[in-house]
């Protein structure tokens, strides 16, 4: 008997737009300045986890800049996001990734719960500016939570202002450290993307124009019975 969640808990950055590329060209306009020279394959290392942990991760690059002060470390993260936001403006619901509008819709029809767990501060204000506020019940960003992915506590604070199960809940992810966190929060994790990065997924697409409901529905309802 098909079996359904009571919750889908969607990433941001990469599940329902790409603004990835934003934050990369910011990075490196950080990284440059502090003469450190860093790539897209690097950059995958940043994908998931929160601002202060990615400049930590950038600054190890260069053992000189270890001893860094935290003054100095809340400058750069500050004009990090500066630079993202300037790229982010361009951001409309043409940006919306392929099949995940059709997804968000095949949850309001199942009267299946919403929630976005992203690592962005900046969450709330591009969910607006792709006009999809309107499916979300909840939003987490990095505002309400302590501890970041690969840490569960993004997904289980979407399920626990829900009311809703852990093991109900289905997360979607393209990070690893994303991953990471819905195994540990014992949700049935969805990936998008590459094996390579992503083979602890329960569930893998290359792509969001992959994201078939009855596909993932049945994935999650053999998995729990």
């Amino acid at each position: 008997m098909i079996q359904y969640p009571k919750a889908f808990i969607y990433d941001l950055d990469g599940v329902i737009t790409d603004t990835a590329e934003f934050h990369y060209l910011a990075w490196k306009k950080i990284a440059e300045e502090l003469n450190i020279s860093v790539d897209r394959q690097f950059n995958e290392r940043l994908k998931g986890i929160s601002r202060m942990e990615s400049l930590e991760i950038i600054l190890q690059l260069d053992a000189s800049l270890l001893k860094m002060s935290n003054e100095k470390k809340v400058r750069l993260a500050n004009k990090k996001n500066e630079f993202y936001l300037e790229l982010a403006e361009s951001i409309n619901e043409e940006n919306v990734l392929l099949g995940i509008e059709d997804l968000l819709k095949s949850n309001k029809e199942r009267n299946i719960k919403i929630a976005l767990g992203s690592a962005s501060e900046n969450a709330k204000n591009v969910v607006e500016k792709l006009g999809l506020t309107s499916y979300f019940d909840y939003i987490v960003d990095a505002s309400k939570v302590s501890r970041g992915k690969p840490d569960p506590e993004t997904f289980t604070t979407a399920a626990d202002y829900l009311g809703i199960p852990y093991e109900e809940c289905i997360g979607i992810e393209d990070a690893a450290a994303g991953i990471e966190a819905i195994n540990k929060a014992n949700m049935f994790s969805v990936g998008v993307g590459s094996i390579e990065h992503l083979s602890q997924a329960d569930y893998l697409v290359e792509d969001t124009s992959k994201l078939d409901f009855e596909k993932i529905i049945k994935k999650y309802s053999n998995k729990i019975s």
